[in-house]
């Protein structure tokens, strides 16, 4: 079995939603380059230009000093800047792709001065965007010194391992579900599916439940037997009661009623439960574990200033 379909089994009691890490190294770089990065990887050839390149155009006479690839106006364009953005793109680090790199730079400064020229620096739009970079630039260095989580050992990630083997059973499940708002419609479905219309169907046609565009598909799920109240791998009591009692290929003969919801279940596969070995799922979990931690410290900070501020909604 693959190592992913493990994982779908055994990790589904841990969450993935957690937000993105903002301390992307070369954001900035990325950012000022956006608009002219569609040369860099085209074709890694340097563009032409009627009168010839770019960095043609703008060279002098003057030898340039060490470190300095162009100048434009006697505003210096350096090696480092085009080494920057070498390192952001995933394109091969070649003589084209530089030149061309050392083109979009003197291009953008073109552009820079020209703007500059007409007073565009005292434009209100502009002015909003450069107050937006610096206070994400502000916010950004701030976290960075503020948020410390706490440091994931070899010991977290094999008690994790440890406790999520522990909430499984001796069976796995595949199952499809359909979720409706009604119970009569709920009913159309079962008699739909007694008359053998198709179960994925339905689900994209009635349910407004997970994977509904997906025919209602679910990833591998297990649980300890008997169910027990916290040990459902997120899933609703009421229906992990019913996929363990369906054999495989059965679908639930009434439907199972949560909340205002009401679910069938359909058992696609059955299986005993395939637990991968902890070298297998370590990083994995690791991953999640440091997430988790990321998470928590950004709450901390987030309670701390709450607590000392002064809001109004």
């Amino acid at each position: 079995m693959k190592t992913e379909s493990n994982m779908q089994t055994i990790a589904p009691a841990i969450r993935r939603a957690v937000p993105n890490r903002i301390f992307a190294a070369g954001a900035v770089v990325v950012a000022l380059c956006a608009a002219f990065t569609p040369l860099a990887h085209a074709d890694n050839a340097p563009s032409k230009t009627p009168g010839g390149s770019l960095a043609t155009a703008a060279a002098g006479s003057t030898p340039l000093p060490a470190g300095v690839v162009a100048r434009v106006n006697n505003i210096s364009i350096t090696q480092d800047q085009v080494d920057q953005i070498v390192h952001t793109t995933n394109a091969p680090d070649t003589p084209a792709l530089r030149a061309n790199i050392k083109e979009q730079l003197i291009a953008r400064e073109l552009f820079r001065q020209a703007a500059e020229k007409d007073h565009y620096a005292t434009k209100p739009e502009v002015q909003a965007a450069i107050d937006q970079a610096k206070n994400a630039a502000i916010v950004q260095a701030y976290l960075r010194d503020q948020i410390k989580p706490a440091p994931v050992t070899d010991a977290d990630v094999k008690a994790q391992y440890d406790k999520v083997i522990a909430t499984l059973g001796d069976s796995e499940y595949k199952p499809s579900v359909i979720a409706v708002k009604d119970a009569a419609t709920a009913q159309t479905i079962l008699d739909q599916l007694k008359k053998g219309v198709d179960f994925a169907q339905l689900a994209k046609q009635y349910s407004q439940g997970p994977a509904a565009a997906q025919g209602g598909a679910q990833n591998w799920i297990s649980f300890k037997t008997p169910i027990q109240a916290g040990n459902t791998q997120n899933w609703p009591q009421p229906l992990a009661e019913a996929l363990v009692k369906l054999p495989q290929g059965a679908v639930s003969s009434e439907p199972v009623q949560v909340g205002d919801a009401f679910w069938i279940l359909r058992v696609d596969q059955k299986r005993p439960t395939q637990i991968p070995p902890f070298d297998q799922t370590k990083d994995v979990l690791r991953r999640q574990l440091e997430q988790a931690a990321m998470q928590k410290a950004t709450a901390q900070v987030v309670v701390g200033l709450i607590r000392n501020a002064h809001i109004q909604q």
